[in-house]
């Protein structure tokens, strides 16, 4: 079993190299720069490679990427922008970046400890809330520095913050493919991220704002808790249906240990009104973020061997009844729409019942059993399989 470090991180981790402005390098085959290794991810957007720098021997992610469509140099070349602008000891870095025969290559700080996800799935690690609210803090503390820049990440997710090292609490967060430059002064609207983890602005196509992100903060906070899914349905309308009308609870068993203070965190992200949500630097002085050490429990968290869905029921009054109904018609033709946007990371096949994950695989929705609150759900529904940039 791993225990996962409780003590408070001393100090940051800097990249394995100084900062860098990087400039794409056209004509250049990354492969002639770099010793290529072990493939640790895969899927329809690209490879990725551990890799070594031949010239200095630095150990790093090699992300190779084909030009396929039209927008997809610009859509490259967005991130590399980003990411030269987030230069944040919790962000993992960008080393270089190449153009060659229609394929880009990004070379970037590796990050060897496994997804922040893995301590919610796999049985071998002991996660308990203290734990949870020192990764909890590093990523507010970390979310607050690309707001600070004018930037939105759009794609927060377990899967997308990546530990240093297998039992440590420190975290980097990475893919910035679906980032956005953000100005208050002009309207910004999108349809794309991860369905389980996206705000209500997002599925209304709605203006998004900083507090998009701090909603899938919300998220990740309340599955890393309890190992649940606030909002995940039979299938993606409902799980929809769900987000607009901002229905969550905590009556699940695995919230029989969590503190007060935690719960009071999640429901001061997951506000439906933007303006209402906590931001991420009020979230770094709630007190469940600073976390005195007295006022929170570090018993195990409740093993779980599958991230299950809370499938909230509509029948407990008429009225709700009435608001699941209209919003799960109207999400019919907002999923449609989803699927022609090709910006959309996630592609939905009503007619099979089938999701596109961002790797390419297509992952058949499991339905929970009749009558049962909760079902199981394959990772695949929810999160995309890739490590670097699913």
């Amino acid at each position: 079993m791993i225990h996962v470090d409780e003590t408070d991180p001393v100090g940051d981790v800097p990249p394995p190299f100084p900062y860098r402005e990087v400039q794409i390098e056209r004509g250049v085959d990354a492969k002639q720069l770099y010793e290529l290794s072990t493939e640790i991810g895969r899927g329809k957007f690209g490879v990725v490679h551990v890799c070594k720098e031949k010239s200095t021997g630095t150990r790093l992610a090699a992300k190779f990427i084909q030009i396929v469509k039209k927008g997809d140099r610009r859509n490259i070349e967005r991130e590399v922008h980003m990411m030269n602008v987030l230069r944040h000891p919790k962000i993992a870095q960008l080393y270089g970046a190449y153009e060659f025969d229609r394929t880009f290559c990004m070379v970037m700080e590796l990050v060897e400890g496994g997804e922040l996800f893995d301590r919610v799935l796999d049985e071998k690690f002991i996660l308990t809330e203290k734990a949870c609210s020192i990764f909890m803090r590093q990523i507010c503390d970390a979310i607050g520095y690309i707001h600070s820049n004018n930037i939105v990440h759009l794609d927060l997710k377990p899967e997308n913050i990546l530990c240093l090292t297998e039992s440590g609490n420190r975290i980097k967060i990475i893919d910035f493919g679906l980032a956005r430059e953000y100005d208050p002064d002009n309207k910004l609207q999108v349809l794309f991220g991860t369905p389980e983890f996206v705000a209500p602005e997002v599925v209304n196509f709605e203006a998004i704002s900083f507090a998009t992100d701090m909603w899938s903060v919300g998220v990740i906070a309340y599955v890393l808790v309890s190992g649940l899914s606030p909002f995940a349905g039979e299938d993606d309308i409902q799980t929809m249906a769900n987000i607009t009308i901002g229905r969550y609870d905590f009556l699940d068993e695995a919230f029989d240990t969590v503190s007060e203070e935690a719960i009071d965190f999640i429901n001061r992200c997951l506000v439906k009104e933007q303006k209402e949500r906590i931001t991420a630097e009020q979230a770094l002085k709630h007190k469940w973020i600073k976390r005195k050490p007295q006022y929170y429990p570090t018993n195990r968290r409740p093993s779980i061997t599958t991230f299950k869905p809370v499938l909230l029921e509509t029948n407990d009054n008429n009225n709700n009844k009435s608001d699941a109904e209209i919003d799960k018609e109207n999400l019919k033709e907002l999923v449609s729409k989803w699927n022609e946007n090709p910006n959309n990371r996630y592609a939905f096949e009503q007619a099979t019942e089938n999701v596109i994950s961002p790797s390419g695989e297509t992952v058949q929705i499991r339905r929970p059993d009749a009558g049962s609150r909760r079902g199981s759900l394959a990772r695949g529904k929810i999160f995309g399989r890739s490590l670097i940039f699913g």
